[in-house]
């Protein structure tokens, strides 16, 4: 615990301007981040008697051994800085609000040259129009289902509609009247544009024009006597208004704007949003925060704001946003969803009517999912310190190991050999700080060596970064583990306990890596599959734990996360190398051109009877590189066609130079909440 005296800074230092500062633990890691109106003021106010402090302010300024700050031109620059800056650190001392699901959107993908319709989650994609979130994604299905009578706009995948283009036959839908068929030319790509347009439009609350124009279609058409046609119209006609049906409206003259209202007590609060587009409410999402700092009702609000429009852009931003308690001041804060806009933005408090009654149905919801995470957490909390607590007594720790971290090896006969390293913080998954690595110390199956070598390197890079007596390093050794902000980047905090998916021989393998590095605080511990024993260095026998006992679930949860993380890395590096092309190895050889070349060609193999000329055909290759593909495809060794074990039949090269083969499983799909494996760095 650090004396906020020791890094205060010397009076004057500090610019009386606005600004945005950082505090940093005694390992340079980002706690805290805020920003002010004068830096002076605000930061005196964390160096004052630690007894006129919030609890959770003192803490913070004694886990701190440094301050540092920015000074910005503007209070909207500082707003903008301040939300940049908490989305690359991460600090554990500032309000994350986060997602209580992983909520679904219904998208149609505009930056293709045939828009789709689908159900997204995740980032948002530039080009892709969003709409939503909804509760469920059936709900999404069943909105689109009665949608594409009106609209039929493709809602395939690229594969499918590539095979339709080929075969010259659509889907099931196109037969059925609920996709327009581009893939087989049935519209223009102008037409089926047109038709995302309007559908894009009806989603967006523009619902009046479609409904007026069909209307009088189907008064037009049964004045003519085309009673089948008019009868088809007014099919369409009840399925819009069916669907305008599952949003009904809550506010008039087709308003947009988003209602947010917050729910507290002294240690969380829930947010909740209402998305009310043309009047209906077109989507609901919640989140949930730790009040780890001390912070009024108002500064919630900004830090909602803040994660709600960091990311978007024009019309994602509504003209009005009503909230329970304005951020102080205010007006930085409407400036900036004003320019993330591109217009002006109401930013107010609604005081009667309408939408004050809204406000209050919002404030309900907030506080239901405030009570709901309460009750789950009050549970979860027990139970996850129960586990570590049964895990220090049977594993004789001195405390409870608040950071494990599990290795696994993974590979398929000796190839592709892979390892994982998973880690958990308090009993729940750290997906940010997941790490994959390839075996590079030799060729083979050899799990045992593999650990040691994973250990090895995982906590080699430990010691580099801190010198003997635990304080960090500095200087040169450290330039590359560093970035421009002297932020740690891999492997900077040790565990307490480490994890090995094995027994005995990996269990010792492990143990033998950190006394050669002379480290010493750390528990080894192995999780055998077969009889889910736990083993110990130097240890005969293995620890039994009962097969009830949490602390036994818990590290099976830490060592089958390990063991999925790793072989999903291991297929993806076999898929990869299964795909490999000799093409690959030309250099200066760009994936265009390559594509170019089995387009033409149509296959590796045809292509590697071309001659130069012929292949000096194609747009961008001259005749140097049609000379080096040449050369490169006559010593590279023929890939062995793949044979259907069923019929004996052999099987040519397909359109895109790769021999079919079922060598190689997909991978295992991940579910909800699952970490995304490109966060996991290859080392």
């Amino acid at each position: 615990m650090a004396d906020p005296s020791s890094y205060r800074p010397r009076p004057g230092e500090i610019p009386d301007s606005p600004g945005v500062y950082k505090f940093r633990d005694e390992h340079r890691r980002v706690i805290y981040v805020g920003k002010a109106k004068s830096l002076r003021q605000r930061l005196a106010n964390y160096f004052q008697d630690l007894a006129g402090l919030h609890p959770r302010t003192r803490t913070m300024v004694t886990t701190a051994a440094s301050v540092e700050w920015t000074v910005v031109s503007t209070e909207v620059e500082a707003l903008q800085l301040e939300y940049s800056w908490i989305k690359e650190y991460d600090p554990r001392f500032n309000v994350k609000y986060r997602d209580d699901k992983s909520y679904p959107y219904l998208a149609v993908t505009m930056n293709e040259e045939f828009p789709r319709v689908q159900v997204m989650r995740g980032h948002k994609k530039k080009g892709v129009r969003y709409f939503g979130p909804y509760g469920h994604a059936w709900a999404i299905r069943d909105t689109v289902d009665l949608l594409l009578r009106v609209f039929p706009v493709r809602t395939c995948s690229a594969g499918v509609f590539k095979n339709a283009a080929r075969t010259g036959r659509p889907c099931l839908l196109g037969y059925i009247g609920k996709c327009s068929a581009p893939c087989v030319g049935r519209v223009s790509e102008e037409e089926h544009r047109e038709l995302a347009e309007e559908f894009s439009d009806f989603m967006a609350g523009r619902t009046g024009t479609y409904i007026r124009r069909l209307e009088k279609a189907m008064t037009d058409a049964a004045e003519e006597m085309e009673y089948e046609r008019a009868a088809r119209l007014r099919d369409d006609v009840e399925a819009l208004k069916k669907a305008m049906e599952k949003s009904a409206v809550v506010l008039a003259d087709a308003t947009d704007a988003d209602l947010i209202a917050v729910a507290e007590d002294e240690l969380e609060a829930a947010v909740q949003i209402f998305h009310v587009r043309g009047g209906r409410v077109r989507g609901q999402r919640g989140w949930v925060t730790d009040k780890v700092e001390d912070v009024t009702t108002a500064a919630l609000v900004e830090h909602a704001l803040q994660q709600l429009y960091g990311e978007e852009t024009g019309d994602s931003v509504p003209k009005e946003v009503l909230v329970p308690a304005l951020p102080d001041p205010v007006e930085p804060v409407q400036q900036w969803l004003t320019d993330r806009r591109g217009s002006n933005v109401s930013l107010r408090i609604p005081q009667r009517g309408d939408k004050k009654s809204l406000m209050e149905t919002v404030a309900r919801n907030a506080q239901q999912s405030l009570i709901l995470h309460k009750t789950k957490r009050a549970s979860d909390l027990t139970t996850r310190s129960r586990a570590l607590e049964e895990i220090s007594e049977a594993l004789d720790l001195d405390s409870a190991p608040l950071r494990i971290e599990c290795y696994d090896i993974s590979h398929l006969q000796g190839d592709d050999v892979v390892a994982s390293m998973v880690v958990f913080e308090d009993g729940l998954s750290r997906k940010s700080e997941y790490r994959r690595f390839q075996i590079k110390g030799f060729e083979g199956q050899d799990d045992v060596r593999s650990m040691h070598e994973v250990i090895t390197r995982r906590f080699r890079r430990y010691l580099a970064e801190k010198e003997k007596t635990g304080e960090w390093a500095d200087g040169d050794e450290l330039r590359d583990l560093k970035d421009d902000e002297g932020r740690p980047k891999r492997f900077a905090y040790p565990p307490q306990l480490v994890v090995v998916d094995g027994g005995q021989p990996q269990v010792a393998a492990a143990k033998r890596a950190l006394d050669e590095l002379g480290i010493d605080d750390i528990a080894v511990c192995g999780l055998a599959k077969r009889l889910e024993e736990v083993w110990l260095p130097d240890d005969d026998d293995p620890v039994v734990l009962p097969r009830t006992s949490e602390g036994l679930y818990l590290l099976q949860r830490v060592r089958d996360e390990a063991h999925r993380f790793a072989i999903t890395y291991q297929r993806a590096k076999r898929a990869k190398r299964f795909r490999a092309s000799p093409l690959d190895d030309v250099p200066g050889l760009g994936e265009t051109r390559k594509q170019a070349l089995i387009k033409h060609f149509g296959s590796v193999k045809k292509l590697r009877s071309a001659t130069i000329d012929q292949i000096c055909e194609i747009p961008g290759i001259g005749r140097k590189t049609a000379e080096t593909i040449a050369v490169a495809l006559a010593q590279a060794a023929p890939v062995a066609p793949a044979v259907n074990t069923a019929t004996g039949e052999i099987m040519d090269d397909m359109e895109d130079g790769t021999p079919q083969t079922t060598a190689g499983a997909p991978g295992e799909p991940v579910p909800a909440g699952a970490p995304d494996e490109r966060r996991g760095q290859e080392t």
